[in-house]
């Protein structure tokens, strides 16, 4: 077979997006073919069941005087048996935990026997069950013999469980996995288990705990000479972790509000999260002391037997609608977040101190400050982890949005309330005592708050009368129900620029009548339009301090981009900005010099034209060499919309492009260069490189550049490749995108300019152009332009020069900071460090 007919071959295919139940086949198909070479995953599996049904432990765990001899724990332990930390692997609690366990080890022991090999993950899981029951034993110890109060109501329980060895097997694995997945499993892996002995405080979450931070170090002596840098996440995925962490704070006490004996720490305050009925011993109690509580008594009683009880978890389920908001990188999400820790701050320590600050004798004051610790760890924390990752949440939710938010709350506020206050004062009769208006008002308070916080609430009247208790059982829930459904949709809705109809008609300007090979990057989110007056050209900008940067061409009717130079610097001088086109063509270089602006070449664009084009002759070798090695590979092109993508490619995308930005550890570039969100836009077409197990080598985004309302060409932006990959997947990617664009019928592609990067034209360089030359040089070692120019260079294309035009020289200082905070918006002090010695070095 020759060399062009395996050319040929590589054009991308098209899947089906798949349905239904095809994308669960199909994400879950890995893992069962891995499941099926695991056997000590499938060893384990039988065996912790087949053990628990002959001991008949499924049901509710091994019998007493079973448990008395395989779990570990300080009574087992003193007595002499110093098997149980072994024995202890082949039995669980119950079949609620032996679901949960079997499933965390479908998910971790097929990958870890993969990655680690099947004799060191039996190894670390057994060693990690043994150290992590005996550390977390040995801790409970300690807190016993220091008198620590919540280690002595634990210290006789004996526990079973494989989840010390699973979670240390984790931790290990965690050294093997990428960037991306890497911090999820360790955070996850460390979360769970914190929270659970926080709140729960049995000794199995002690020890797996325990068996975690096992792991964790012994991973790091295993892996010790494997150099794993530790740079911070993307901003994409420091949102996702700040939101598992907001997620967390939510789930734990609702976690331990399931367990009847919850004894952990923290759970003395679990009402405050997750609001409890009152027990018959209360509901005696009140009515003791006096037919006012007594009625209360009841009337609390009442609310619990109804559907109003979803007010009880009103706090977590906010905190997790705001989790999600976060998870998107929304400003209004982090603000709502705040106020809502800070607030509920003050009102924790309101309510401690009106409930244990009179009791300060007899130790009652030591008892009020450890209980105010404890309560105002988790919410303190998750402020100063608001704080400190402040910067990755700069997405705004569009204004028509917000005020449609704000109305459907509001709305549904006025009504609720209203309704409280004008049927109940109707039904009046209904209250004990009689309720008047000013009553009423003073109720709504306790309609809006869990019941958990009506002590520091002003008395109100309690319902008796069926109208009444509908009042106080529904209108509350109501109003959340319509507020966090409001919040959740508004969080859920994409993000599209501050005005969006102005975007929308920059985009039909576009799609019209085209622009430039880069002017769908004015698409992108962060720009701001100047239309002319006949609204027959737009240019596209952002305002840094008072340099108005464009990104590429204008775009529009042909004969109206040229005048467009004139008409920005116009509507620029009028409000004192210095305009600047950057990365501009030829076309708009010339129609600046006429106006007398200065010119400097800041980049170099790439162009492949399509129609002659045929992967023969010596010069092709290369490309040819990539083509015939992913074929013999079993790697195939697919084209996908992102948001279309399976699963499992989507998960793999993020993956690489954490792992990619990660272990640059610098900062991450933004203004021409596209990232993950820019990877979205429906228009852009995502190419991947997979092998026949569905393993993503690597990946191209191409970007539309229209004439005439339909694509004519494609500009290359987003390039990832997975690090332990095909070597040459670049290359085939871009070569099996050209022979695809091509059968279509496009008649070129771009592989977009390389910054600060330009071929040899031969003439002589300003003083200027030098100085942007010698910067080229100095950057190489870090982002490596001038070698992509080299990489480039392989395809054949042909250059054109992208200049960048301004008008005044006094103006370069403030126009060179103002790109430079546009391609690195986030850089943070450390990464300025980082960068600095990298250029130094």
């Amino acid at each position: 077979m020759s060399d062009a007919v395996r050319a040929a071959d590589a054009v991308p295919v098209k899947p089906r997006p798949d349905r239904g139940w095809e994308r669960w086949q199909r994400a879950l198909a890995p893992l069962v073919e891995q499941l099926r070479s695991a056997p000590l995953t499938l060893a384990l599996l039988i065996a912790l069941w087949v053990v628990g049904a002959a001991t008949g432990s499924l049901g509710s765990g091994p019998s007493p005087s079973l448990l008395a001899h395989v779990g570990v724990g300080l009574p087992t332990l003193e007595a002499g048996r110093w098997w149980t930390p072994f024995s202890s692997l082949l039995w669980s609690s119950g079949i609620g935990a032996y679901v949960v366990l079997s499933l965390l080890l479908v998910l971790i022991g097929p990958f870890a026997e993969r990655r680690l090999g099947t004799p060191l993950s039996a190894v670390v899981l057994v060693a990690g069950q043994v150290l992590g029951t005996l550390l977390g034993t040995a801790a409970v110890r300690l807190g016993v013999a220091a008198g620590f109060g919540w280690t002595l109501d634990i210290q006789d329980q004996i526990a079973v469980s494989p989840g010390a060895g699973l979670l240390a097997l984790a931790a290990v694995l965690s050294y093997r996995l990428t960037a991306l997945w890497r911090r999820r499993v360790r955070l996850v892996g460390v979360l769970v288990p914190l929270v659970m002995a926080l709140y729960v405080g049995h000794l199995q979450g002690v020890q797996r705990l325990a068996g975690m931070l096992i792991g964790l170090a012994g991973g790091a002596l295993l892996y010790r000479r494997t150099p794993r840098r530790t740079h911070r996440a993307s901003y994409t995925e420091t949102r996702v972790l700040v939101a598992l962490c907001l997620a967390a704070t939510a789930l734990g006490p609702l976690v331990a509000s399931l367990y009847s004996y919850a004894i952990g720490p923290f759970n003395n305050l679990d009402f405050i999260y997750f609001s409890h009925g009152p027990s018959a011993q209360q509901i005696a109690d009140a009515c003791a002391a006096s037919a006012d509580a007594c009625a209360r008594a009841h009337s609390v009683d009442e609310f619990f037997s109804s559907p109003g009880r979803l007010m009880a978890a009103l706090v977590p389920a906010l905190l997790l609608v705001l989790a999600e908001g976060l998870r998107r990188g929304l400003r209004l999400a982090w603000w709502i977040t705040v106020v809502t820790e800070l607030a509920w701050v003050a009102v924790l320590l309101w309510l401690l101190t009106l409930n244990y600050g009179q009791d300060s004798a007899d130790g009652g004051a030591s008892y009020l400050l450890q209980l105010i610790v404890e309560a105002l760890v988790l919410p303190a924390a998750i402020v100063v982890l608001l704080a400190v990752t402040r910067g990755s949440f700069r997405q705004r939710l569009p204004r028509r949005d917000i005020r449609r938010l704000a109305l459907v709350v509001g709305a549904a506020l006025v009504l609720t309330c209203g309704a409280y206050i004008v049927i109940g004062w109707l039904v009046r009769d209904q209250y004990q005592p009689h309720a008047g208006l000013g009553d009423l008002f003073a109720g709504l308070p306790a309609e809006l708050l869990p019941p958990a916080y009506n002590d520091l609430l002003p008395a109100y009247p309690v319902a008796v009368g069926g109208a009444a208790r509908g009042l106080e059982n529904y209108c509350g829930v109501v109003f959340w129900a319509i507020a966090l459904v409001a919040l959740l949709l508004a969080f859920r809705r994409p993000v599209v620029h501050a005005d969006a109809e102005e975007a929308a008609r920059a985009r039909a300007l576009l799609v019209a009548h085209g622009g430039s090979t880069l002017s769908f990057i004015s698409t992108w989110d962060g720009n701001h339009y100047w239309f002319d007056a006949e609204g027959r050209a737009a240019v596209p900008y952002r305002v840094i301090a008072t340099v108005a940067l464009t990104t590429g061409d204008p775009f529009g009717e042909p004969l109206a981009r040229r005048r467009a130079v004139a008409g920005f610097a116009a509507y620029c001088d009028a409000r004192g900005w210095t305009p600047c086109f950057y990365s501009c063509t030829e076309e708009i270089r010339d129609a600046a010099v006429e106006l007398g602006w200065r010119e400097l070449q800041v980049a170099e664009d790439t162009v492949v034209a399509l129609p002659e084009l045929a992967f023969t002759g010596k010069k092709w070798q290369d490309i040819r060499t990539s083509l015939n090695k992913a074929g013999k590979a079993g790697i195939t092109a697919e084209w996908w919309v992102y948001e279309e993508a399976p699963i499992a490619i989507r998960d793999q995308v993020r993956s690489i492009s954490e792992e990619w930005v990660s272990d640059k550890g610098l900062p991450e570039m933004g203004f021409t260069l596209g990232g993950l969100a820019e990877l979205s836009d429906p228009a852009v077409r995502m190419l991947v490189a997979v092998d026949q197990d569905r393993t993503v080598h690597g990946l191209t985004s191409w970007m539309p550049v229209y004439e005439e309302g339909v694509p004519v060409g494609w500009t290359l932006d987003f390039m990832r490749r997975r690090s332990e990959g095909f070597r040459g997947v670049m290359e085939f990617l871009i070569a099996s995108a050209a022979l695809g664009f091509k059968e279509e019928g496009a008649r070129f592609l771009s592989l977009s300019g390389a910054p600060l990067a330009r071929a040899d034209r031969g003439e002589p360089p300003t003083a200027l152009q030098r100085m942007l030359d010698w910067m080229g040089r100095v950057l190489e070692p870090v982002y490596g332009f001038r070698s992509l120019l080299a990489f480039k260079a392989k395809f054949q294309p042909e250059y054109r020069p992208m200049f960048m035009v301004y008008p005044d020289p006094a103006a370069l200082a403030a126009i060179t900071r103002a790109i430079g905070k546009a391609y690195l918006p986030h850089m943070t002090p450390a990464q300025g460090v980082r960068l600095m010695r990298k250029l130094s070095g």
